[in-house]
């Protein structure tokens, strides 16, 4: 049973389309295919684009990415390492992409597993970086988040999840209602939600859905306004 894969190449000078670049870079990988028992079921590529662009201005790149997302497969085959990329720092971005995917991206001149993560130091390096600075990034934008949450809440008083009773028009007499019926007598017992939820059924006091009352909804409010 073949092992099926998609393909990548790549010339980076406009006078290249109509050389050799192509049908050379296909013969690699169609020989290194046969070698394997790989079947190769579609091809994406880029022309007269450089090897030091990233993905956002390749259209051959970002559609075999995209493809790769919903198709299940998990090997991309290429000619050699700088069919890729020629930058080394580019490399690694897009080579990060692949291995988030759970991609291997083999390089058939040699054989290559380009996605594995080898000792080379540099290598290393800027993996390292990259990280750090995605890390950083994350970082960045869950405190901008915060920060629009609280300026929110300065504002509207609340924005996020279900609104609190008595937040919309015409809730705050129920909210007082609740409120009264809630509150401790003095020299008697504390009624229980369950006993409010009654009573406001029997006043007819309307909830925020229209249905009945319940004790847990009575309670959920009680304790959003600290009268547990």
């Amino acid at each position: 049973m073949s092992i099926k894969a998609l393909s990548y190449i790549r010339v980076s000078g406009k006078g290249q389309l109509k050389g050799d670049g192509f049908p050379r870079q296909r013969q690699t990988i169609r020989d290194y295919s046969k070698s394997n028992k790989i079947e190769v079921i579609e091809e994406y590529k880029d022309g007269g684009v450089s090897g030091t662009k990233e993905v956002d201005d390749r259209e051959g790149l970002a559609a075999l990415l995209d493809r790769l997302e919903s198709n299940g497969i998990q090997l991309v085959l290429v000619e050699r390492a700088d069919r890729l990329a020629r930058d080394l720092m580019v490399s690694e971005i897009i080579l990060g992409q692949f291995r988030e995917l759970g991609v291997k991206v083999i390089a058939a001149d040699s054989g290559t597993d380009l996605t594995v993560s080898d000792g080379d130091p540099t290598r290393k390096l800027i993996r390292q970086v990259l990280g750090a600075v995605s890390e950083f990034e994350k970082s960045i934008l869950v405190s901008k988040l915060a920060a629009a949450r609280a300026r929110k809440r300065r504002q509207d008083g609340r924005c996020e999840g279900v609104k609190p009773f008595g937040y919309f028009e015409g809730e705050d007499e129920t909210l007082e209602r609740i409120k009264q019926l809630r509150r401790k007598p003095r020299g008697g017992k504390r009624r229980s939600f369950a006993d409010v939820a009654r009573m406001l059924n029997d006043e007819r006091c309307s909830s925020r859905a229209g249905g009945p009352w319940h004790r847990g909804s009575v309670h959920k409010i009680c304790s959003d306004h600290g009268w547990s």
